[in-house]
This record gives C-alpha cells, sequence and structure tokens, in this order.
C-alpha cells in the first residue's frame, strides 16, 4: 500500500512539472488558435540561461532565479511576437504560423550547438535537490513538493488573471473574436505580445525546474515540446485546469510504468497520450467537436 502511496505522490509531484511544461503553450493556443513549435528550444534556452546565472551567482539558490529569469523571458516573447509572429498569427493559411515557428525552432536549436555545444548540462540545486520528508516508510522530496506548489500557483494566478481582471476580459474577447475586440479599443496585436510575453515566463519557469531534475543539451526542446503538446491535448486545447491534470496523469503513468518495467523511460507517458486521444479526443476538460 505505502509503495502505491509513494508513487501516486511522487507522480502527481512529476505531473505538477509536467502541467508547468504545457500550460504556456496552453495559454498561446486558447488566445491564438495555433501550435508554437519552437516552445520546447524556448525551455532549454531559459535552462541554459539558469546554468550559467547560476555559475555567475554562486551561492545562490537556482529557485530566486526564477524570477528574473521568468521577466528577462517575458521580454524576449513579447519581442518575438511583436516582431515575428504577428506576422502570420492572422495568416489565412493555418499553416503559416506553424512553419514559421518550425523554421524558427531550428534556428533556435543550431544556435544553441553552436553557442553552447553539446555537453550535457544540469542546473545544481545544491541540498535541495537531496531533501525529503519523510513520513513513516514514505519519503517525499522537497524539491518535487516545492515544483508541484509553484505549479499550482501558477495555474491559480493565471486563472485569476484570465478570469478576474479587465486584461483578461481583454484577452478572452481577443481570443473569441479580435475583430469585434478590435471595436471595442482593444489592440489584438497587444494582446498577442502580452501573452507570448506570459507564455514564455512559464516556459522559462519551466526549464528551470526540468533543468534541476534532469539533464539537458541543445536537442532537448523537442522532448519538452512533445510532453507540452501531449498535456494540452489531454487536458484540452486552451484549458489550463486541463492542462494541470493532463500533466498529473501523464506524471502518474511515467512512474506507474517505470515501476513495472524500469527501462520504459517515458514510453508509458505516450502510451497514456494515445488512450487520451483515442477514447476522449476532445481532451479531459475539452468540448466534444461535432
Amino acid at each position: 500500500m505505502m509503495v502505491w502511496l509513494d508513487l501516486f505522490i511522487n507522480g502527481i509531484c512529476l505531473g505538477g512539472l509536467y502541467g508547468v511544461l504545457g500550460v504556456g503553450l496552453a495559454l498561446v493556443t486558447g488566445v491564438m488558435r495555433f501550435i508554437n513549435i519552437s516552445h520546447g528550444e524556448f525551455i532549454v534556452l531559459a535552462a541554459f540561461v539558469g546554468v550559467f546565472a547560476s555559475a555567475a551567482l554562486p551561492g545562490v539558490n537556482p529557485l530566486w532565479l526564477l524570477i528574473p529569469v521568468a521577466a528577462l523571458f517575458f521580454l524576449v516573447g513579447y519581442g518575438v511576437q511583436a516582431l515575428l509572429f504577428n506576422k502570420v498569427v492572422t495568416a489565412p493559411d493555418f499553416l503559416a504560423p506553424i512553419l514559421l515557428t518550425f523554421g524558427f525552432s531550428i534556428v533556435l536549436q543550431n544556435l544553441m550547438f553552436e553557442v553552447f555545444g553539446t555537453n550535457v548540462r544540469s542546473l545544481t540545486a545544491g541540498g535541495l535537490a537531496r531533501q525529503s520528508i519523510e513520513i513513516g516508510k514514505l519519503s517525499i522530496g522537497v524539491l518535487p513538493l516545492i515544483t508541484l506548489g509553484l505549479a499550482i500557483l501558477f495555474f491559480v494566478a493565471l486563472q485569476l488573471l484570465i478570469s478576474r481582471t479587465g486584461f483578461g476580459r481583454a484577452i478572452r474577447a481577443t481570443a473569441d473574436n479580435r475583430d469585434v475586440a478590435r471595436l471595442m479599443g482593444v489592440k489584438p496585436t497587444r494582446m498577442f505580445n502580452i501573452t507570448m510575453g506570459l507564455a514564455l515566463s512559464l516556459a522559462a519557469v519551466a526549464g528551470l525546474l526540468l533543468a534541476m531534475r534532469a539533464t539537458f543539451t541543445p536537442f532537448s526542446g523537442l522532448a519538452s515540446l512533445l510532453v507540452a503538446f501531449e498535456v494540452i491535448v489531454i487536458g484540452g486545447f486552451g484549458s489550463f485546469w486541463g492542462a494541470l491534470l493532463g500533466g498529473f496523469l501523464l506524471g502518474l503513468a511515467q512512474l506507474i510504468g517505470l515501476h513495472f518495467d524500469p527501462d520504459a523511460g517515458i514510453f508509458y507517458v505516450h502510451v497514456a497520450f494515445f488512450a487520451v486521444v483515442l477514447f476522449r479526443p476532445q481532451g479531459l476538460m475539452g468540448i466534444r467537436l461535432p
């Protein structure tokens, strides 16, 4: 019984990280109606920024880097959307945003390869990575618990921002009908810029948290994008809480799968994704399409 409880708790903690990987992509998809293929590369780029910032500030807990790195990537996202992605986000051809962001992901990947090389890296969390809470025979890592707490905090804050503020109403109006929103004085391009800034801020947080738990290279973006995409599909496109539930499901699938098949890696994550797509293609919290 304790083994299953341990798997459940640690699976939920891992799922919180997966949820953060996907929530930025869910935000962009919900507001702008396109998939940012370069999302994974931004996660990896944030991880590299965290590694070098940690080296430049020895003795500083890497968790303190979350705020400045997230702020930096908000500016990056705002600028990339304003200068590049806005040129295709309203294009009648739905392939245009996908092709542009795919090309941008290739550029980012090769740029990181050129600058950082192929060495495997990670973000050292110090003693925090080794600390755990013992409850009887149950052992729960402090860092996974912090990750889960941050994930829930981000989801709650984002939900309140979107549902309870004037800015959130403008975002929702833009997502529903950008032409009508424009008539009401809302500038859709500005909303898109801010949305991408928020999305990449969340991607940056995910990158730092992921780098504290696993190694990465400039070519790790595809794996991060794949998990993020599976999270939002399982949750239902554009659903924030669905993305968190999708992350929980994938985290549980991975750890339970590893319990029975230690060599499986994330194979059972993809099996869980396939099962949801097969039996509930609209996602856990999505609306059934006609």
